[in-house]
């Protein structure tokens, strides 16, 4: 057995306690008895150059000619050395860098110092072997710096000589059967699926290695039939997996046209069930749901990849293979977490937001999940994965979800080891508007406790009705008297006070319009909460809490409601006490 099928076989053994024995064995005899074929020669030449559907800036290319290199949210100044022998000041931008990306940005500038800038920054590359950094061979940077390449190669090879044009393909075809052994051993979920992705994008662009064609679209199948469920989400329960995911994939499946190349089944049957579902995960503004690490919407991405969406079939109401339901009422909608967590291998960025919801007017989003920042989520540890963080209930100031402790990180990740086994939700249409019911048991073996909740929004969108209740697993039990929290996270758009009786809370839309929040016999807070995906990174905002006993609330009733009219900029300003301006943090 190979080195990489023993690594394998290691790692396998570390989610056995997720994944049970005999997944992680057929894996494991799949690994050793289909090897991705690539011929050892490079090729004579590429012959198509594949599109690139992500955005691209000119003005970065100045930057990168000077020797700054932003990314991942971080800058550094090279000052004449080379950037692949600096240190890195995160993880994420060392993939970023390795990954090459960031050659759009000179392709967009179209200047014969743009290419010949990112032909030597190519070569510089290949000369070093990537300077020696680990993460430059990981499986899924490397996929993704041949996918760029590939992209990109009219940007690198134009004004090349023989000789350049010889070492780079050479280097191509060196890192694509270097994917072929480790293909496997990449993380699972996207990472995997771009490995699987780069594969068939080298087969494609190489002249005459049909062999690897042929074995990097079944690679491609596999991981696309494993991935994309049959209702359109990505295994991860991850909404923004599927931008990422389609970025790769329709230039992908053009790439086959180009060819005159028979695509994968499974390519086209993905494309067309993800279209739906990312339209299904928008709120009225453009934004993603924040649920299961779905940071902060690139909404400039979103409309590139819709574009290519020709059916526009009716939107989705409930994604069951996902766990998720949509309800719509006029010009409001609601998003709802009604799954269990994804599988281990795929739950790194799983979130403990079972039963949690979000709720949109408009163009105007009001209630939200804390989401996760776009970079340095390592630095905010679980926290944005926290059931606190999600708009749902809470007991104990407990997750639903336990991750892998910080000690077992290096080896797994912090996935998800232990969560809501049991999660059962009902969608119906009735005379009110349209209404779920779910109920999930992460509280079950803590606590013995299943928590239920109801939803139901109004046909015209002016109302959303609520209730929470926490029941004994077993009849006849009575449960300990923990506390129970309640939340309600908001937008940083939204304004809110507490009412006079203090059992609800003046909420003020940026446009003006106005919502109530009622708890009918309870009492309201405003605490204070963060939304970790603002588009310019982390922001304060607030939260609506209702604080109660397992015991002394056996059902907590609440509902949103719409105001007739405009509250006023002034009444507003008196309502918080602060002003409107964002704050980062």
């Amino acid at each position: 057995m190979s080195v990489g099928a023993l690594e394998e076989a290691a790692r396998l053994m570390r989610f056995a306690v997720g994944e049970g024995v005999g997944g992680g064995w057929r894996r494991l005899t799949g690994l050793a008895a289909a090897p991705l074929h690539a011929t050892g020669r490079a090729p004579d030449k590429l012959v198509i150059a594949p599109q690139d559907l992500r955005t691209s800036d000119p003005t970065r290319a100045g930057e990168i000619y000077a020797g700054v290199f932003a990314f991942a949210g971080k800058s550094v100044p090279v000052e004449g050395a080379s950037p692949f022998r600096v240190e890195p000041p995160s993880p994420e931008w060392a993939e970023a860098l390795h990954g090459f990306g960031w050659l759009r940005h000179l392709r967009a500038a179209d200047t014969t110092l743009a290419r010949a800038n990112a032909r030597a920054l190519v070569e510089e590359w290949i000369a070093l072997g990537g300077g020696g950094d680990p993460i430059a061979r990981a499986p899924h940077v490397t996929a993704r710096r041949v996918i760029s390449w590939l992209c990109q190669s009219p940007l690198i090879l134009d004004g090349a000589d023989r000789a350049f044009y010889r070492r780079f393909l050479r280097s191509l075809a060196r890192q694509t059967r270097r994917l072929g052994r480790a293909r496997r051993l990449a993380p699972d979920g996207l990472p995997r699926l771009n490995v699987a992705c780069a594969l068939a994008y080298a087969g494609l662009c190489f002249a005459g290695d049909g062999r690897l064609l042929k074995s990097a679209s079944a690679a491609l199948a596999e991981e696309l039939d494993r991935q994309i469920l049959p209702d359109g989400g990505h295994v991860s329960r991850n909404p923004s997996a599927l931008v990422e995911a389609m970025l790769d994939l329709l230039p992908l499946r053009q790439a086959y046209a180009a060819r005159n190349a028979q695509p994968p089944q499974s390519l086209l049957n993905a494309v067309d069930r993800a279209m739906p579902m990312i339209r299904f995960f928008r709120h009225g503004d453009g934004a993603f749901a924040q649920f299961n690490g779905a940071g902060p919407t690139q909404a400039d991405l979103v409309a590139t990849i819709l574009a290519y969406d020709d059916a526009r079939g009716p939107l989705p109401e409930e994604a069951p293979h996902s766990g998720y339901v949509r309800l719509q009422g006029g010009p409001s909608a609601v998003l709802v977490d009604v799954g269990p967590p994804p599988p281990p291998g795929a739950s790194r960025d799983a979130h403990a937001g079972a039963l949690s919801f979000e709720l949109s007017s408009g163009p105007e989003q009001i209630v939200v999940n804390c989401g996760v920042p776009r970079f340095g989520r390592a630095s905010w540890g679980a926290a944005p994965r926290a059931t606190a963080a999600h708009s749902t209930l809470v007991v104990a100031d407990t997750s639903s979800c336990r991750f892998a402790s910080e000690r077992c990180a290096g080896l797994l990740g912090r996935i998800v080891v232990a969560g809501p086994r049991a999660v059962v939700a009902r969608r119906e249409r009735t005379a009110e508007g349209v209404r779920v019911a779910a109920t999930h048991d992460g509280y079950a073996r803590r606590f013995g406790l299943i928590h239920a909740r109801t939803l139901t929004l109004a046909a015209g969108g002016d109302r959303l009705e609520g209730e929470d209740a926490l029941r004994p697993v077993h009849a006849g039990r009575g449960p300990e008297d923990s506390r129970v929290a309640l939340r309600f996270h908001l937008h940083p758009g939204v304004r809110a006070s507490v009412t006079q009786d203090g059992q609800g809370a003046m909420l003020a839309l940026p446009s003006g319009r106005g919502w109530l929040f009622a708890a009918p016999g309870f009492a309201v807070e405003l605490e204070e909460s963060i939304y970790f995906a603002g588009a310019n990174g982390p922001r304060r905002t607030e939260q609506i809490v209702v604080h109660a006993t397992v015991r002394g609330a056996p059902l907590i009733g609440w509902n949103f409601r719409r105001l007739d009219g405009d509250l006023g900029s002034e009444r507003r300003a008196r309502s918080t006490g602060r002003d409107d301006g964002p704050t980062l943090i």
